[in-house]
């Protein structure tokens, strides 16, 4: 058996936290689990027996240990927070409504139905945004409607 490298000494202070969220259920789901496997691995349980236990890999295990040991006993139990804020949305409401209304509408002389490029081109052309591509155009129409659109690439 190989030798812990991360190993899990909770002070008494911690230990009470941990049984109080695990017997409260306090907070998330994913905390409680974090709570239950700091108890287990300061009681000495194996990695594997503590997966089992609780119905997670041993690998969701190890991160708690990891994470406990380099960034202690606070960082391990909250949330991570995210490295880089989620990107903001390209098309407000009105923009997205826009595109929509003019999908619904014929398309242009010389073109049997709209295509995302095409209608990429057009919003830009109509000064509806600056610039956007033709994946935002789906992504946008995908959400919003269940309407098939033609994804040639010409047009």
């Amino acid at each position: 058996m190989s030798v812990k490298k991360f190993i899990v000494e909770l002070t008494d202070e911690e230990r009470q936290i941990c049984q109080e969220i695990v017997r409260k259920l306090k907070g998330t789901s994913q905390k409680v689990k974090r709570a239950n496997i700091l108890l287990k691995a300061d009681a000495g349980w194996t990695d594997a027996k503590i997966a089992e236990a609780l119905d997670c890999r041993t690998k969701t295990v190890e991160n708690v240990r990891k994470r406990f040991v380099e960034r202690g006993f606070e960082a391990t139990l909250e949330r991570k927070k995210r490295a880089t804020p989620p990107v903001e949305k390209l098309l407000d409401g009105e923009q997205e409504a826009k595109i929509i209304a003019m999908r619904l509408g014929d398309p242009p002389q010389g073109h049997s139905k709209w295509t995302l490029r095409l209608l990429a081109r057009k919003v830009v052309e109509l000064e509806i945004v600056h610039s956007v591509s033709y994946q935002t155009i789906r992504r946008t129409l995908k959400k919003t409607t269940c309407i098939p659109i033609a994804t040639s690439n010409t047009g």
